[in-house]
């Protein structure tokens, strides 16, 4: 099993970056490239909660999502070909006084399989570098849709 842990500062208010995550619609992988558009279900959705299929490359999970909370998000892995046990993750939202946003996140990944144990173990080794940039790749999207531009138009 490893748990990483992430934190970035972000422009994006708690809702606004709340908002991208819970977006399930067309164009989720420009958001977060961990989750194709074509490996994506919906299978319920609430005002508050969802549970939905995801993933890429040959790995996926089904995950309860629930931002009932406004500062404290969760996603619970209850389903997927390599993750189980206690894998999911957790997004923790402090609103600073300049206006600015701390993101804190703690993803655990427990295998549930030879294959799962082996990414588990490969990301307790580089986890954090990977899935940081791709975390990192994610507020910069989040804020970029808030101002209404692509992070393309930014480049």
């Amino acid at each position: 099993m490893s748990t990483i842990h992430f934190t970035k500062t972000t422009t994006s208010t708690p809702e606004q970056f709340i908002a991208g995550l819970t977006d399930f619609g067309p164009g989720r992988s420009k958001l977060f490239a961990n989750s194709s558009d074509d490996d994506l279900t919906v299978h319920d959705r609430g005002p508050d909660h969802a549970d939905v299929t995801e993933g890429s490359r040959g790995i996926w999970e089904r995950l309860h999502y629930d931002w009932s909370d406004p500062d404290h998000v969760v996603l619970t892995t209850t389903d997927s070909n390599v993750w189980g046990g206690a894998s999911g993750h957790t997004y923790t939202f402090k609103r600073r006084a300049d206006g600015r946003t701390d993101i804190n996140v703690v993803v655990i990944r427990e295998g549930k399989n030879v294959k799962g144990r082996l990414l588990a173990f490969v990301g307790g080794l580089f986890g954090k570098r990977v899935l940081g940039k791709a975390f990192g790749d994610t507020v910069t999207a989040i804020e970029a849709r808030n101002r209404g531009t692509s992070t393309t138009e930014r480049a």
